[in-house]
């Protein structure tokens, strides 16, 4: 049986052995000392950002459900959420319905029993191990390792600048600067007061933890510049921000094309939850699967006429919240843009395409089942009325990578199947 010996520097030394000992031990950790003198501070003004932010992030909770995926739901106090940390919001009146909702709407069940895909059922995971009260809101919490796999602690919950799909822009030069690719069907040339689209739910494979892949709308205000307004929902895969790989519900918002402001699902002071029933960035529950079960969702951002403020439906009847008007310059006013689609991160490892997948991983042509769609596509107009959108353009940086593909019928109004495997024989 061995023994642990105890090694203690001698306090007296009498011969030059002991004297030798002494120096080669002070010789041997110096650099060590000096290494840990330099790394200390850094690393303690580190940890000390880190649990700053996670602080101003996790409001104190009502109560907390562990999801079976390893979340946890934190339900806060509605007035406590993190809208309310902006300085202009400190004594702002929740409004808690929307004054008018977009007349128009496409009565979905019956648009499904036609059609037999499933409806949305609106369930995430952690609702199987509770729900949050009335007069709460579920907030997925944020945990230290979120915050540590990104860039930074200013950058955290942030996309990066340049990500916005721009169509007549697929120089490659641009495509490789930017790293982001799209496959997206748009309109322009109007003002438009909102978007609505019913989404194919999948789960793509991403290859590279760095990179992403999802499917949203966008609502864009102003001009491609520096000064761009986006409002974005949709459902993403993204390890880096969730530290997995599963379909998750979010949120976006910018007033200056990324750069300062703005944030994913409530990392930052700015959309204001009203549901108790629905977490941003929570996992979505069921998922399509290839030639099976088809599931999807619906989401519809549009502009309230009498109070300006921008609000959020996710399905048939869960009213979000919304954006403040105040947080925009352009739409503030109204919406010069919508886009419907795909956008995926290729960081080219080994210098190749990225075998990240958009949507389900497959090439429109395949259709239904097997590629992924949005149907139902609609615009909001200056009535406050859901119209079928004019003029529908197509965009994709490189179509042997994603494509898409738009079409019309009486179920699906006007609709498209988009995406694809990345990497291919096609796509080097």
């Amino acid at each position: 049986m061995g023994r642990v010996t105890n090694l203690r520097c001698p306090c007296k030394g009498t011969g030059a052995l002991s004297r030798g000992m002494v120096v080669l031990v002070v010789f041997l950790w110096f650099p060590v000392l000096l290494t840990c003198a330099a790394r200390l501070p850094f690393g303690s003004k580190q940890t000390l950002e880190v649990k700053k932010h996670l602080k101003r992030l996790n409001k104190t909770p009502v109560h907390s459900i562990q999801s079976p995926d390893g979340d946890i739901i934190d339900c806060v106090n509605i007035s406590h959420q993190p809208a309310f940390d902006h300085p202009l919001l400190k004594n702002h009146f929740i409004q808690m319905r929307p004054s008018y909702h977009p007349e128009g709407l496409y009565d979905e069940n019956k648009i499904a029993e036609k059609t037999g895909e499933r409806p949305d059922p609106n369930t995430q995971l952690w609702h199987s191990s509770g729900r949050c009260s009335e007069g709460t809101i579920p907030i997925r919490r944020t945990r230290k390792d979120d915050v540590l796999r990104s860039s930074s602690v200013k950058r955290y919950g942030r996309k990066k600048h340049r990500s916005i799909p721009q169509p007549r822009s697929a120089d490659p030069d641009l495509v490789n600067e930017s790293g982001h690719q799209h496959a997206i069907a748009y309109v322009e040339g109007d003002k438009y007061y909102g978007a609505k689209a019913t989404i194919n739910v999948w789960e793509p494979q991403i290859q590279q933890p760095n990179e992403f892949s999802l499917s949203q709308i966008w609502v864009l205000g102003g001009s491609f510049g520096e000064d761009l307004n986006s409002i974005e929902a949709g459902w993403q895969v993204s390890p880096d921000l969730y530290g997995d790989n599963n379909t998750r519900l979010f949120t976006y918002w910018t007033s200056d094309a990324y750069q300062a402001t703005g944030c994913y699902n409530l990392l930052c002071s700015g959309f204001i939850q009203i549901n108790n029933e629905i977490a941003m960035g929570a996992s979505i529950s069921p998922i399509s699967a290839y030639r099976n079960s088809q599931y999807d969702i619906s989401i519809l951002v549009w502009k309230d006429p009498k109070e300006g403020n921008w609000w959020m439906q996710f399905g048939s009847d869960n009213v979000m919240g919304y954006w403040p008007a105040f947080l925009f310059s352009y739409l503030a006013d109204s919406a010069s843009m919508i886009e419907w689609g795909g956008e995926v991160v290729n960081s080219e490892p080994d210098g190749e395409h990225t075998s990240t997948q958009m949507g389900s991983g497959r090439f429109p042509d395949e259709g239904f089942g097997k590629a992924s769609y949005f149907r139902n596509i609609q615009v909001v107009d200056e009535s406050n009325n859901l119209k079928t959108p004019k003029g529908i353009g197509t965009f994709t940086e490189q179509s042997n990578c994603y494509d898409v593909q738009t079409g019309n019928n009486g179920d699906w109004g006007h609709y498209f199947y988009y995406g694809g495997p990345g990497r291919n024989a096609n796509c080097p």
